[in-house]
């Protein structure tokens, strides 16, 4: 199979296998790759380019130990660590999203997962918000099990985030103190009981060709509702402080077999957009991002709400707050 057989097999409704997109991207040169991608994200494209915004709720101390992350507490990183905000702090940043355009709100805290009493100061937020706001209502709270995601649901969150990371073969050279099955477990179980599910990971931490289309059918697999794209910002103090800002034309590259993988999912700009100029981001927009993150993430800036608006417009989408 070439490229071009690829490409009319997943336009006309088709799925292509993990073996049959790797041999494509191993003979395939750059610039076709990025086209094609770009022709099955205009076929499939949504007509509003999707914006949502975080709130880093409570940040670092983190037992687990994934090598990228400045918030574990195994590294020697900068991280303006805290404790839970409260509720009152939440809704603010989630009016100040719902102003701004975003159209959902994640609420973000860092550690494997939540104590009963930590579920419950998510809860309330939940429901603050969805009494003050429109806002769609998220969270990313780590591994979870069934008791505090039927709290989570009566509470009214709509959507569980949980990146998978990396390919799944690859994850152990990441992170030991938990497991990829771990977190499809949570994902599993999310889906199985009416969340919409948000799922993606980090490129630029030394994959390889085949673990990238690994990880990329690995998100098909599950299904999500979202891809959020980060691309590694290494952090000095972490294990990958060292690691140099992942090539242009790799992020592009990462960008096109996520979206042949998954040609009707929203591949959301996450961690690193704010390391591209505008000028990239647009080559990313055309390629196959179409969804955004805005304002501050976790531990590294993010992007502006007018500059993504801007590049979206400019791209033939609408944002939601144009509908």
């Amino acid at each position: 199979m070439d490229i071009h057989e690829l490409e009319a097999l997943i336009l006309a409704g088709g799925e292509a296998t993990p073996e049959e997109v790797l041999s494509v991207f191993e003979t395939t040169a750059q610039e076709e790759l990025w086209e094609c991608s770009h022709r099955i994200t205009a076929r499939f494209k949504p007509r509003a380019f999707d914006f949502c915004a975080i709130v880093n709720a409570r940040c670092g101390s983190c037992s687990e130990n994934c090598k990228w992350c400045a918030q574990s507490a195994h590294w020697h990183a900068k991280c303006d660590a805290h404790g839970w905000i409260g509720t009152e702090e939440v809704v603010k940043a989630a009016e100040a999203a719902e102003a701004n355009g975003a159209y959902r709100f994640g609420i973000v805290t860092s550690g494997r997962g939540q104590t009963p009493a930590q579920v419950e100061d998510v809860c309330s937020a939940v429901r603050a918000i969805r009494e003050r706001t429109k806002i769609h209502r998220c969270a990313s709270l780590g591994l979870v099990d069934e008791d505090a995601l039927r709290k989570l649901k009566a509470a009214g969150l709509e959507r569980i985030h949980c990146n998978l990371e990396t390919a799944p073969s690859r994850f152990s050279a990441l992170c030991t103190t938990h497991t990829a099955e771990d977190k499809l477990k949570t994902l599993r179980l999310a889906k199985a009981m009416g969340f919409e599910i948000c799922s993606g990971g980090i490129v630029g931490m030394g994959e390889s060709k085949a673990e990238l289309v690994e990880f990329a059918f690995a998100l098909k697999a599950i299904e999500p509702d979202s891809i959020p794209l980060n691309i590694l910002d290494p952090i000095e103090g972490t294990p990958l402080g060292e690691s140099r800002f992942l090539e242009m034309p790799k992020i592009l590259d990462a960008i096109a077999i996520v979206r042949i993988a998954n040609p009707k999912t929203p591949i959301r700009f996450a961690g690193g957009r704010r390391r591209l100029s505008d000028a990239d981001a647009a080559k990313a927009i055309y390629v196959g991002i179409n969804a955004g993150i805005q304002g501050p993430l976790l531990t590294t800036p993010g992007s502006d709400y007018d500059d993504d608006r801007h590049l979206a417009a400019e791209a033939g989408y609408v944002t939601r707050r144009e509908e």
